[in-house]
């Protein structure tokens, strides 16, 4: 049997399987384009190893799109068929149980199941980034950072992936409130790994959470490199770029950026118009008219009203269809949404019927102007959100919409306690959009908000 990079066994025969299984771990780690190509490599070479099946089935089920489950389903017959005829160790059958459970619907199990490898193979590190990459998808932040700390002291100085692991420390830190430790772990993971576009980004977030633009703008500059080899990934680096401008007033920089890096692919990966929707949404809030780049986001969105493989994906899909007013795509969306719910038996229809339709509906009455509507069921929703799935950059623009609701239908106080709360837990940073509405909250009290709506009677 030989050895990983990371000093684990595997059931690879050929050294040059074993160079491409390699390649493939620390592509996974940095968020490469080429990652698949060197998968497909390892497979095509060596057919029988159910662990490489195993990480393809996961991978494809992080992407999040319907049609994609069948090829998981696919990975994980053939990871079975490997396992009767190699003999796997316990750390790669570990793997295939995982994938196993996440196509049963249960994801927290899945994740779990990786975290038993962890246990006994600290040292893992490609299941220490998909322990990462699921909790990030089910919004488990606390999970994220106490994995990440369980494995820290079995990576010694020189660990090839000691770098990647203080990146997704760092980002760990940062959705936990500790920014700090936050930036000096991501810078210091940099230093080992500078390919870690994941770590470089948590930075990023650090500075979002502190609402300091500038740094962050700074941070990014000259950087490029960092993010330039990752997948679809680097799109939303630009995006965090676009989001600092956008701190700052300077509008014309953000549709800049919008246009020629965040959605100049055009994409229909869920995270890519999840970028591109809450960007728009955050713009419009802002009284900016973003012309007809709405419509390239809800064609897409359209088509993914039956998937109901992730929350995040789905309130994205409708953040995308209410701003092209596809009227008949939101109501097949609710549709589904609501019959997920019913079954209410995978994790995933568990979070689609708290927080998951509350939000849709929230999302949708904004849409129609009915603000009273919107704010209720997005403060509603607002105590579970986290469990959509995303950071708290991402969710930001729910808890954008639910305070300018409030603001519009004049719950002003109401609005103003998120505020706060908001405000408190980037301890004490007031970002542009926060200054702005509070200022709008207190012309409110003395009658004189442009766009104020009175609640619905």
């Amino acid at each position: 049997m030989l050895t990983d990079i990371f000093g684990s066994d595997v059931s690879l025969e050929t050294p040059a399987a074993l160079e491409s299984w390699n390649k493939m771990q620390l592509g996974f780690l940095s968020h490469a384009a080429v990652t698949p190509t060197h998968l497909a490599d390892v497979l095509k070479r060596e057919p029988n190893f159910a662990l490489g099946h195993a990480a393809k089935g996961l991978f494809y089920l992080m992407l999040g799109r319907r049609e994609l489950v069948q090829t998981a389903i696919d990975a994980e017959k053939a990871a079975r068929i490997a396992l009767d005829n190699v003999a796997a160790n316990p750390r790669e059958c570990g793997y295939v149980e995982a994938l196993s459970l996440w196509l049963a619907g249960q994801q927290v199990a899945a994740r779990n199941r990786i975290e038993d490898i962890l246990k006994d193979y600290p040292q893992d590190s490609l299941a220490m980034k998909v322990s990462h990459a699921i909790s990030f998808i089910l919004g488990d932040s606390a999970h994220m950072r106490s994995s990440i700390e369980a494995v820290l002291p079995a990576y010694e100085e020189h660990h090839v992936g000691r770098g990647y692991l203080l990146g997704c420390h760092s980002f760990s830190l940062e959705e936990t409130g500790d920014y700090s430790l936050a930036e000096i772990a991501g810078r210091e993971g940099m230093l080992q790994a500078p390919d870690d576009a994941w770590g470089l980004h948590a930075i990023a977030h650090v500075y979002d959470m502190t609402g300091n633009a500038k740094a962050g703008l700074e941070w990014l500059e000259g950087r490029e490199h960092a993010w330039a080899h990752c997948n679809n990934f680097r799109y939303h680096v630009w995006w965090h770029k676009a989001l600092m401008y956008l701190d700052q007033g300077q509008i014309d920089k953000v549709l800049w950026l919008y246009d020629t890096e965040v959605r100049k692919d055009q994409t229909d990966d869920y995270r890519d118009i999840s970028n591109g929707t809450s960007m728009l949404s955050r713009l419009e809030l802002e009284g900016v008219d973003v012309g007809n780049r709405w419509e390239e986001l809800a064609d897409f969105s359209e088509n993914r009203t039956e998937d109901g493989c992730l929350i995040f994906a789905d309130l994205h899909y409708m953040l995308a269809l209410v701003g092209d007013n596809r009227n008949e795509a939101i109501k097949t969306l609710m549709a589904r949404m609501h019959k997920d719910a019913q079954r209410n038996k995978t994790d995933v229809e568990k979070a689609m019927a708290d927080p998951g339709l509350a939000a849709a509906v929230g999302l949708e009455a904004f849409g129609e102007a009915d603000y009273t509507t919107a704010f209720i069921n997005l403060a509603n929703a607002r105590g579970k959100i986290q469990t959509a799935g995303g950071s708290h950059a991402q969710r930001d623009v729910f808890e954008r919409l639910t305070i300018d609701a409030g603001i519009r239908a004049g719950f002003l106080n109401e609005a103003e306690a998120i505020l706060n709360e908001r405000k408190a837990k980037r301890r004490g940073a007031e970002d542009r959009y926060a200054s702005v509405r509070f200022e709008m909250i207190s012309s409110g009290r003395g009658g004189n908000i442009p766009f104020m709506q009175q609640p619905a009677e």
